[in-house]
């Protein structure tokens, strides 16, 4: 029974590696390319840098109530003279805009701080200043392509009655920002050279991370396909871990897909029909919604930069992958949303996504809650609710979370308890009969005999085999389900406790880990394990914390701290059952069983 535990532990952990891969290799696969007589090109064209010819910036912030549209008038010229720069910002985001390109170049999330504790800027401006900026334009023709998105645009806006100016300032650090500012429901660029006609409007929203997006190429009058992408990563990756986490998402009604980096090829399309497609990180997105889901294609940007060895300043340099998306319909004008913001699953249910069927209308997919999502959804919906009403602190709101767990799994514990003492009731009669048919091989018949006796004592005694690892097994969900939670949970995203300052990563003086292996070496010399000779027992007392401990020395802060605390209620737990009169039959089995050792 013993030895079927130590199996049970191995294979349980060996799961929680091999899982995700497994997954990936067997699941559902992307749809191939579709068949078209223009080749997309492999990357997007290189934006040239900005100039300092800004002569003037708009600075606006988003007011109550700027809901409705109206178009402007297309200004002449159709060319802008300068660059200049509008600034849009609500209680979520700043952006700032340029009319070179009509792109973004500065996207930040307010509510959020990057890993040195400033302004969380979306934008990664280096992947940017080569691959392209967001909100630049992906077309088949290169040419076409570095055109519109380096042209410099004529800007307008449209706004709510006569009283909504702009005030002008030379271009700063902070966009120029004077007065008090009106936000207007649509910014639009447009560019027309004679051949080239390009046009690309953008709205807003007060509260919420959703951006409209709506663009249209003409070339000789005849519409072009041209996609609106989010083209090179977030500002929020600065180390080789944070960028693997990259991927790129898409749903239509109940099926979700998640194409991992490998699986991910530069420049190439993947056809409709999408509710929302786009990329994220671990706690990021940038998905577009398209407004007709069925004409709705993707373009998969996949490109490489080299950023510092850890994050940090030093000369030493590591190439990553940065991905990018492009999202438009593949027949005329891209007309549709953009969602820039957390993985946080409030704001991700906030937006509403019309037209699907079989699953929730909203963004709530994005969240990989994983195989175990049927028990990690409610475990974090729950801390939530405990650090909301409760505790104010996402580490007592864990400890709190993880006593609850541990004292409705007690009578599991004692349940175990009474299934070893059974089995080891009856193990003397069972090594009888296995000595009785020693003789034969296993591919005898009359061994299916010895079977036949094995079960008739089995249910003679009211033994379970499997009692004493029915609940581990059972066990085990919640700490895979609680790995997974807080592998995506935004919430515990730089969140502290005690001398831990981010419970999503790894406890930075490795107390967790530690502790993680000094409670599973007491929990084992004080469970009693009747039946297992010395050699045994000495060899899981050592081997099955040192490997667990090994496991858990990178995991996140909050993972160690449910593991390490359910330990150490584990051993309260115990140490109380020791002292039932079942806890002590089962200590002189096992010590009358060494002695016999010993003889």
């Amino acid at each position: 029974m013993e030895r079927r535990l130590l199996v049970v532990f191995a294979l349980t952990f060996l799961v929680i590696l091999l899982f995700q891969p497994l997954l990936k290799k067997f699941g559902p696969q992307p749809p191939a390319k579709p068949e078209s007589s223009q080749a997309p090109a492999q990357n997007p064209a290189q934006l040239p840098s900005p100039t300092p010819m800004a002569t003037g910036a708009a600075v606006v912030k988003a007011a109550p109530g700027a809901s409705g549209k109206k178009k402007a008038a297309a200004s002449a010229p159709r060319q802008a003279a300068s660059e200049s720069e509008t600034v849009i910002e609500n209680d979520d985001y700043r952006i700032v805009f340029t009319n070179r390109g009509g792109r973004v170049k500065s996207w930040v999330l307010k509510k959020y701080t990057d890993d040195k504790g400033g302004p969380l800027e979306m934008v990664n401006s280096a992947a940017a200043e080569k691959y392209g900026y967001p909100l630049t334009l992906w077309t088949y023709d290169e040419t076409l392509r570095d055109k519109v998105n380096s042209a410099l645009y004529v800007t307008t806006t449209s706004s709510q009655g006569p009283e909504s100016s702009f005030s002008r300032t030379p271009s700063s650090a902070d966009g120029g920002r004077a007065g008090t500012p009106v936000a207007p429901p649509e910014i639009k660029f447009v560019y027309d050279d004679g051949d080239v006609s390009v046009e690309k409007s953008y709205t807003f929203d007060r509260d919420s991370y959703v951006v409209g997006v709506r663009t249209s190429v003409e070339v000789k009058g005849a519409q072009v396909t041209a996609f609106p992408m989010w083209p090179a990563g977030f500002g929020s990756d600065t180390t080789g871990p944070q960028y693997a986490t990259g991927q790129i998402m898409y749903q239509y009604d109940n099926k979700v897909e998640r194409l991992a980096i490998k699986k991910i090829s530069g420049g190439g399309t993947l056809p409709g029909p999408f509710h929302w497609a786009g990329m994220s990180d671990q706690y990021f997105a940038a998905v577009f919604l398209p407004q007709d889901p069925q004409n709705a294609a993707m373009v998969t940007l996949r490109n490489a930069i080299e950023i510092p060895h850890g994050g940090s300043d030093t000369k030493q340099m590591d190439k990553v992958d940065v991905l990018g998306a492009a999202v438009g319909s593949a027949k005329g004008a891209s007309d549709g949303r953009l969602y820039v913001g957390p993985k946080a699953l409030s704001d991700l249910q906030s937006v509403a996504v019309p037209g699907i069927t079989g699953a929730e209308p909203d963004l709530r997919a994005i969240i990989d809650f994983g195989w175990l999502g049927i028990i990690a959804r409610p475990l974090f919906l729950w801390l939530k609710w405990m650090h909301i009403h409760i505790v104010s602190n996402w580490g007592w709101a864990i400890l709190l979370q993880t006593l609850v767990i541990n004292l409705a799994l007690l009578p599991l514990r004692l349940t175990q308890m009474k299934s070893m003492l059974k089995m080891q009731r009856v193990a003397p009669q069972i090594k009888s009969i296995q000595e009785k048919y020693k003789k034969y091989s296993l591919r005898d018949p009359r061994k299916a005999e010895m079977n036949e006796e094995i079960s008739a004592l089995y249910k003679k005694e009211g033994v379970n085999p499997a009692g004493g690892c029915l609940p581990l097994v059972i066990q085990m969900p919640f700490l895979f389900a609680y790995y997974r939670m807080l592998n995506v949970a935004m919430d515990l995203r730089h969140a502290p406790w005690m001398w831990i300052h981010d419970l999503s990563a790894p406890d930075p003086w490795h107390i967790l880990p530690v502790a993680i292996i000094v409670t599973m070496l007491i929990m084992q010399r004080m469970t009693p394990q009747a039946g297992m000779d010395p050699a045994q027992q000495k060899m899981m007392n050592i081997m099955m914390p040192g490997m667990l401990g090994i496991m858990s020395w990178n995991l996140p802060a909050g993972l160690g701290l449910y593991w390490s605390a359910g330990q150490l209620i584990g051993i309260v737990q115990q140490a109380v059952m020791n002292r039932t009169s079942l806890g002590r039959e089962m200590r002189e089995m096992m010590e009358k069983r060494a002695r016999k050792k010993e003889k």
